[in-house]
This record gives structure tokens, C-alpha cells and sequence, in this order.
């Protein structure tokens, strides 16, 4: 039986950002000591959600994407032989800026890195456009040690585009980095994903950080953090104001029953949906 121990970490990160990254070195090495093989940091993990304001100063935050941060990771999923999914802030050149996920392997390795591809620009408090280009890499899976995996990065979720082809490029577990507000999509946090899990016959970590950040300010940070098996049942959930390393077993072999009784993929008739990457009227 494909059974793996994965881990979820949501913490506060109203804080400076040498201070953040060692808050999460700690709990990843929670994680570890509790035997998670692979493990996922929430969005942009470094720091506060910046982008409740427009200020140009948060470019500063930005890291190329073998910069200090990485480098650091690296080392830690070396030494507690553990893949890492770390989003951060990627700076690709002076005034080109990424929001970003990269995947590292158990050896230290970088395998690749997702760039979130939808990104929102909504009142009052999520000015995205205004700090990422739309990501450019596609929807990349990756063969780990672990298994098959993909990354969606928060508003991705919304769409079920990029879920689906991560489905049909053979994901097993994806996972979803997210900062996202109580009183914006708190009914959506656990409706959409697990219905992604479902029609894609996969696992699905989903991330949420916790508590009040500047610029922010009113908004709060829900937590939540759950894992979500491909029958579309949470079976791990996280506290909504605590922060926590959420271990859970995966068991993988679900994804083949699942595949092979609903047989969602078998079923679908691309060659009719021509029309759904169509241009609006």
C-alpha cells in the first residue's frame, strides 16, 4: 500500500522576515520529527500578505529563485530527507516578480518551481496585479519520492481548470498554498477543493495561514488547513486561529479505486469542448 505522511504548515507571519523563516524552520522540523516524507509551507511564507496595500517597497522582499531563502530550504529538506514545497516571492529580474512555489526534493535538489497563474486583483484588499506577472511555466507535475505531485497557488483554486490538468498529467497529491480572509471566501474554503479532489481522483493539501497581518489589518486570517482525500472527504483539519504542523497518512492507492470506479477521465469528450478556452463576447 502507497501510504505516505505529509505535512501542512500554517503559522502567524506578521513579522519580520529573517524572523518568519526561522518560525517555519521550527516547525519544520516539527514536521519531520513526526515522520511527515513531504511538506508545504503557505502562500508567500516569509512574511505578511503584502499585497493589502500598493506600495512599491515590497519588491525588496522579492528572491531570485536560487536565492538566500531557497538555499536555506534546500538545506533543511536535506537534512530531515524530506521534500519541501516552499512559496515565496521570486524576483526573475529587476522589476519581474513571480509568486512562487518551489518543489525540493528529499536530496536537496530543486526539481522545479510552479508560478501562480490566475492572479486576482479585487477589492478592497487584494491588489495582486499590482506585485506578480501571471505565471508562464503551465501546470507542471513533478515524480518525487514521495510520489506525483502538483501545485495550485490560492486563487488557482478558484478555477477548475488548473486542476483538471494536473489530473491529467497523473498528480497524485496537490497541493495549495493559500492566504485567504474570513469574510471573502471562507464558504468556498471547503467546497471547491474537495470537489477538485473528486473529478480528478487525487489528494489535495490545502493551506491557509492564521491571524492578523499589516497591512491587512481587519481582515483574518482563517487557518483551516485541511487534507482532503479523492472521494472529496477532509479527513485532517486544522485549528482556525493556531498555529500547527497537520500530519496525516495518504494513503494513494485510493486515487486508482476512485479513478477506476467513477471513471471521470475515461468519460470526458475534449474533442466537445472546444468552446470552454473560447474568447468572451
Amino acid at each position: 500500500m502507497a501510504t505516505i505522511r505529509a505535512a501542512l504548515i500554517q503559522a502567524h507571519a506578521n513579522m519580520p522576515k529573517e524572523q518568519a523563516i526561522k518560525r517555519h524552520e521550527e516547525l519544520i522540523a516539527k514536521a519531520a520529527s513526526e515522520g511527515a516524507k513531504i511538506t508545504c509551507l503557505q502562500e508567500i511564507f516569509f512574511g505578511p500578505y503584502f499585497c493589502a496595500e500598493q506600495d512599491p517597497k515590497w519588491y525588496a522582499t522579492a528572491e531570485p529563485d536560487n536565492g538566500p531563502t531557497v538555499r536555506r530550504m534546500q538545506e533543511l529538506a536535506k537534512k530531515h530527507q524530506m521534500v519541501l514545497i516552499v512559496p515565496f516571492y521570486e524576483e526573475a529580474q529587476t522589476g519581474v516578480y513571480y509568486n512562487t512555489a518551489v518543489i525540493i526534493e528529499n536530496d536537496g535538489r530543486v526539481l522545479g518551481k510552479y508560478r501562480k497563474t490566475h492572479i486576482p486583483h479585487v477589492g478592497p484588499c487584494f491588489w495582486e496585479k499590482f506585485y506578480f506577472k501571471p505565471g508562464n511555466l503551465g501546470y507542471p507535475v513533478w515524480d518525487t519520492s514521495v510520489g506525483r505531485v502538483g501545485i495550485m497557488i490560492c486563487y488557482d483554486r478558484h478555477f477548475p481548470e488548473p486542476a483538471r490538468a494536473l489530473g491529467l498529467k497523473g498528480a497524485e497529491l496537490v497541493f495549495n498554498p493559500s492566504a485567504t480572509i474570513k469574510s471573502l471566501s471562507r464558504y468556498l474554503w471547503e467546497l471547491e477543493q474537495p470537489a477538485h479532489a473528486v473529478a480528478n481522483g487525487y489528494w489535495i493539501g490545502a493551506i491557509n495561514r492564521v491571524g492578523v497581518e499589516t497591512p491587512l489589518n481587519e481582515g483574518q486570517f482563517y487557518g483551516s488547513s485541511y487534507f482532503c482525500d479523492p472521494r472529496g472527504r477532509i479527513v485532517a483539519r486544522a485549528s482556525e486561529t493556531e498555529d500547527e504542523v497537520l500530519v496525516a497518512d495518504l494513503d494513494l492507492d485510493m486515487n486508482r479505486e476512485v479513478r477506476n470506479t467513477w471513471q471521470f477521465l475515461r468519460d470526458r469528450r475534449p474533442e466537445t469542448y472546444d468552446e470552454l478556452v473560447g474568447v468572451l463576447p
